[in-house]
């Protein structure tokens, strides 16, 4: 049942008993300066936004993500073969693998790639994400990270991807406020929406700054 639940679009008619847990109506209201969502509601992702890269950023980043580079980038290591650092040695010279700050081991000095991975990680930690969310019926909403989830982020959450906003949570202008303490990722994907949002994404934010450039 949950993996069914997990993978459904959440329009399914008959994945809910009555009343379905929806959105109540004008929550979208940018009028209303902050409201809180009277009952526990689960939502469904359509789109994900890194709000602290720039467009160009986030193709680079999506094209990584298509390589299989994830968020740790490539780490080059260049190893000694066979007697190289005795050749070396025998002219009086640091074999190039020790001279750039690694050992046969393949440790890395201060500027390899520890400290580049411990920049990336710091990064992303610091990344504001804004989702677009749907409820059963089908309105949508803008989800904004007031404070950081880790299980939010560019190739990590899933489009169709379920979340539980629980009883409490403030919609501000319009705005549904994700925080640790209200916001639940229950997991799941929507296959068919993911593969077409991966595949059109890059196409879209080229798009977007073609229309910025002009």
């Amino acid at each position: 049942m949950k993996a069914r639940f997990l993978a459904a679009d959440l329009q399914t008619p008959t994945l809910f008993d009555s009343p379905s847990p929806a959105f109540p109506p004008n929550l979208a209201n940018v009028e209303v300066k902050e409201v809180r969502i009277a009952r526990d509601t689960p939502v469904q992702v359509l789109d994900i936004e890194n709000l602290s890269k720039s467009k160009w950023e986030q193709v680079e980043e999506l094209e990584a993500i298509a390589r299989g580079e994830q968020t740790r980038g490539r780490e080059i290591i260049r190893l000694p073969t066979g007697n190289e650092e005795d050749e070396y040695a025998a002219e009086g010279q640091l074999a190039p693998s020790i001279a750039n700050g690694s050992d046969r081991s393949g440790a890395q000095g201060r500027g390899g790639p520890t400290a580049s991975t411990n920049s990336t990680n710091a990064a992303i930690k610091a990344s504001t994400h804004r989702l677009v969310l749907q409820d059963c019926k089908g309105q949508k909403l803008y989800g904004l990270e007031l404070i950081r989830l880790d299980k939010i982020g560019i190739g990590t959450l899933n489009i169709g991807e379920k979340i539980l906003l629980k009883r409490g949570t403030v919609v501000a202008r319009g705005t549904i406020l994700l925080e640790p303490t209200t916001c639940v990722i229950l997991g799941g994907k929507v296959e068919n929406w993911h593969k077409a949002w991966v595949e059109g994404r890059p196409a879209r934010l080229r798009e977007a700054l073609g229309a910025d450039c002009n």
